[in-house]
């Protein structure tokens, strides 16, 4: 390999991943097998005997940068490898080089959780894996994620991943679970904002601000908010379906601070009206959150509630369109958590290339056919590779 001796590379991050395998009788090159996995996925393998069958249609290829001493290792090979793997390694490994390749991380950074569907083990009573994810809104990069057991544990994950994570400057926006005071507290002691939404779970804090919004806010005069820089409007037209969106903040909050002590940082609250127009039907959904930067106005606002949906489309969507995630069926001992991580890799890989304007799908399925191009991908975020 060249240029393997840059630790802050991908392939200089994955050496540090502990070898789960007994020492003797070891025909592969552990550092091998994760990086036929991570160029199969990105190529579109989606199983392990389709990484296998790429692997040995692109052996000589793979030559030029990996030893194979013992040739393209069978997917049984790389199966056990991943079920084996320490995830808890795995990860760290990934956090260092997507911190290298970051740098300084701006604007928001969304967290939420998604279960991998298809990694529900009902045979062995194995639930599906819920993973907690952090992503970068702006750079379009996977931070780091963390599995947990439900979507109720996000709230014991999610101090976790901040605290791993540099988020100085930045502003952090979660749904209504990760709506905890600690939550709020390890943000703003990370030098960070926050933008928290507010459901159920916060049902005093969720009944002061509804009654706020519904009987003083929503009843003014929406041209002198939108001057004072407390009120935007957005409007969507897509194959006949309107959607409009207010929104609206307070930043002299006072009365609910006292109300409600212990939301370290808390200096404003915001509410998001959606209105939908669909084959003559009209439907209107009202949303929450509190906020901690000073003075925010309603775009900002709306810029970062935006921002926190975009993880939706540019990160949960792409796992299981570009990369079938809810498909797989990699699910056996630790795989299903290790092959995530891949998936989290080949994101970051091909939404940084952008010389090509296809689709994550389309792309995946060039890096199979087109070597340039996959060489193209593998430069794009000092993966080591050359």
């Amino acid at each position: 390999m060249s240029d393997m001796e840059n630790e802050c590379s991908l392939v200089g991050c994955m050496r540090e991943v502990p070898d789960p395998r007994a020492p003797y009788n070891q025909k592969h090159k552990f550092l091998d097998i994760i990086i036929i996995a991570v160029t199969a996925i990105l190529c579109g393998m989606d199983t392990w005997n389709e990484i296998e069958d790429w692997a040995c249609s692109k052996e000589d290829w793979l030559r030029t940068f990996l030893e194979l001493p013992g040739g393209i290792p069978s997917h049984d090979t790389i199966n056990r490898v991943f079920q084996m793997m320490e995830p808890d390694k795995f990860h760290e490994a990934f956090f260092r080089w997507t911190g290298a390749v970051a740098g300084k991380i701006e604007g928001v950074v969304a967290i939420d959780g998604k279960t991998i569907r298809h990694s529900r083990d009902g045979a062995k009573e194995k639930q599906p894996a819920h993973v907690v994810s952090a992503w970068a809104s702006e750079a379009s990069l996977v931070l780091g994620q963390l599995r947990v057991e439900e979507k109720t544990n996000e709230i014991k994950a999610i101090p976790e991943l901040l605290e791993i994570l540099c988020l100085e400057g930045c502003v952090v926006t979660i749904d209504a679970m990760g709506t905890q005071k600690e939550i709020a507290e390890k943000i703003i002691d990370k030098g960070a904002d926050y933008i928290l939404q507010v459901k159920g779970n916060q049902e005093t804090l969720l009944e002061d601000i509804s009654l706020y919004f519904e009987k003083d806010m929503f009843l003014r005069k929406k041209k002198e908010l939108g001057k004072e820089g407390r009120y935007s409007k957005e409007m969507d037209f897509d194959h006949g379906r309107q959607e409009i969106r207010e929104y609206y903040v307070e930043n002299d909050i006072e009365w609910l601070k006292k109300n409600h002590p212990g939301w370290k940082g808390l200096n404003g609250i915001g509410a998001c009206v959606s209105t939908i127009t669909e084959r003559g039907a009209t439907t209107t959904a009202i949303s929450y959150s509190i906020y901690s930067q000073e003075g925010l106005g309603a775009k900002e606002y709306r810029e970062g509630r935006m921002s926190h949906w975009g993880i939706e489309n540019s990160l949960h969507w792409v796992l299981d369109i570009g990369f079938r995630e809810d498909e797989s069926r990699m699910r056996a001992g630790n795989a299903a958590e290790n092959v995530n991580v891949l998936r989290h890799i080949g994101t970051n890989l091909l939404k940084q290339e952008k010389s090509c304007r296809m689709g994550i799908a389309s792309k995946r399925k060039k890096c199979g056919y087109d070597l340039e191009y996959l060489g193209k991908v593998l430069k794009g975020l000092n993966t080591g590779i050359e």
